[in-house]
């Protein structure tokens, strides 16, 4: 028996309400459960109860055995002096509190329909499973999975949102250079997208809005702090970037290089680093100020058009410097795109709107809603289960679901786990 379990029936009050009794045969009739408190102190604040004849306002406080509440000291903690009711599973022996006066006892197995007391089981079994309820998530209605999954989606959201505000006062409140640093991160991809957050780190954005006149300056800006202008290359157009370099480091006296070394292996050729860091480089040479022009747009199709945008001349014939390869467009691709829309442009929309108090939740779904949903190993399992993913914004609540629900047995705070515990077949 777990004590989150424990919290979840006294939370929703599922067991039966009208027959529960004191261990000393006193009726109780609640009038509210309380405000429930994860933090320290006791489990359910400001709740009213009527015991036998009396009203009472106070603490609920929680535990799986009577005796817990020695085993935590709760008995010499005067934080525990306004508890008004005992909630256990078990009643193994009176409790008192600080001042020696007796707190009642209701010891809820008694009270717990049989139905409830199964699912759980069942649903927090030891067998392996994927996920714990794998069984039984197939018949949950869609309609309230949808639902739960939006909430999800806007929960991992916000969690995005965090680290953009800790970016937005590292950059002393300029959401462009906030938006190259996230940009450049997702350029990256998996493989090397701490290391080009690194580059854009080392590179105070200030800067980037001086070279985005000029592409090969921006190039040798990117290229020079991600350290691949090290080599002995006799190629004209790496010499050129080499110079240009040089200049740029002594001008705007550049720190060193990024820490996290670029990384080829195992990258298919379109997504070298050199071909991203040179697509970036292009999207900030053709649109300036590309932080209001982000915020203002909302169609998919407009940040298609947007993000059009193709590798400098060089990189037609080329993969890696020096080594010549069949002549090719290294455009960014609509895929790519909705993996920016998805990771960068979306989070920082969404955290820009909190900041200025405007609603775009509306705005967002709809947006995501026309995105495919992403493919990868957590998102496959689940539409082998039950088939739920069909946009971007399910693969991204299904992520948030696996990682934070799931995989932390956290049943009990989802609505899908508590759909599973009140069915009654």
């Amino acid at each position: 028996m777990q004590e989150d379990f424990l919290h979840y029936l006294w939370r929703h009050k599922k067991f039966e309400v009208s027959k529960i009794r004191t261990e000393n045969n006193e009726q109780i009739s609640i009038i509210s459960v309380g405000d429930y408190n994860q933090d320290s102190g006791p489990d359910f604040f400001n709740a009213q109860l009527r015991i036998g004849n009396q009203l009472w306002a106070g603490s609920v406080e929680i535990h799986v055995k009577s005796s817990d509440w020695y085993l935590h000291n709760h008995e010499t903690d005067s934080n525990y002096d306004n508890v008004i009711l005992h909630v256990v599973w078990e009643h193994d022996t009176d409790v008192y509190r600080k001042d020696n006066t007796s707190i009642s006892t209701l010891e809820l197995r008694h009270y717990i329909p049989k139905e409830t007391l199964h699912n759980y089981e069942k649903l927090f079994s030891k067998s392996e499973k994927w996920i714990n309820c794998e069984q039984d998530l197939a018949g949950i209605d869609d309609f309230k999975v949808n639902n739960w999954l939006e909430r999800l989606y806007f929960e991992r959201l916000e969690r995005k949102s965090y680290r953009v505000k800790k970016l937005l006062g590292d950059s002393k409140n300029d959401w462009e250079a906030v938006l190259f640093k996230t940009l450049a991160k997702n350029f990256g991809l998996k493989v090397n997208g701490d290391a080009f957050l690194s580059i854009a780190d080392s590179i105070d954005f200030s800067i980037v809005r001086k070279a985005q006149s000029n592409q090969t300056i921006l190039e040798a800006l990117f290229f020079g702090q991600a350290d691949l202008l090290e080599s002995d290359i006799q190629d004209q157009y790496y010499l050129n970037l080499v110079k240009e370099y040089k200049y740029l480091k002594q001008k705007f006296s550049l720190p060193n290089k990024a820490l996290i070394p670029i990384q080829f292996f195992r990258l298919r050729p379109a997504n070298f680093p050199t071909i991203r860091l040179s697509q970036l480089a292009s999207l900030y040479h053709y649109h300036k100020n590309l932080f209001s022009k982000i915020i203002e747009l909302q169609h998919k199709d407009e940040f298609y058009n947007l993000f059009a945008i193709e590798t400098s001349s060089y990189w037609e014939t080329h993969f890696a410097f020096g080594k010549p390869s069949k002549p090719s467009k290294k455009r960014i691709t609509k895929a790519f795109v909705d993996l920016l829309l998805i990771n960068t442009i979306i989070p920082i929309k969404f955290s820009y709107a909190l900041h200025i108090g405007k609603q775009i939740d509306s705005d967002i779904i709809n947006l995501l809603q026309g995105i495919v949903s992403e493919k990868n190993s957590i998102v496959e399992k689940f539409n082998s289960i039950k088939p739920v993913s069909k946009s971007a914004l399910q693969s991204q609540a299904l992520i948030q679901l696996k990682n934070d629900y799931c995989d932390k047995n956290r049943c009990l705070h989802c609505n899908i786990g508590n759909e599973i515990l009140t069915r009654n077949d």
